[in-house]
């Protein structure tokens, strides 16, 4: 199971019947509002409300990395785009659906829906 902390904290919880182990993945100092797997689970997306995106490879167990930062107040939220593990979709709340390379965090296209976007 993974958990994110307020505080921005990565947090997996390992149960097995009535014991459980926490360890504390990624520590990314910007309060996570979504967690989001690949189709293939080995990658987790990490979105912060203020526009970044971080990935985390739990095989590997390392730092999450930054993929993105939209710099924007009115960034709502993203998600893979499948198939695959390559690219990412995100929408602003103005309605701005942007793709994005997760290989190195490249913007590649936009496209405005002309209306406001809600979760």
């Amino acid at each position: 199971l993974y958990f994110s902390a307020q505080e921005g904290i990565l947090i997996f919880y390992h149960i097995k019947e009535l014991q459980y182990e926490m360890k504390i993945c990624a520590d990314i100092s910007q309060p996570i509002s979504s967690l989001i797997f690949s189709p293939d689970y080995t990658s987790l997306l990490l979105v912060t409300d203020q526009g970044t995106v971080y990935s985390y490879k739990p095989a590997h167990s390392g730092e999450a990395v930054k993929l993105l930062d939209t710099s924007s107040s009115c960034f709502l939220a993203a998600d893979f785009l499948t198939p695959g593990n390559n690219y990412c979709v995100s929408v602003t709340i103005s309605g701005e659906v942007q793709v994005w390379s997760l290989e190195d965090g490249t913007f590649l296209s936009k496209l405005n829906l002309g209306t406001e976007v809600h979760v």
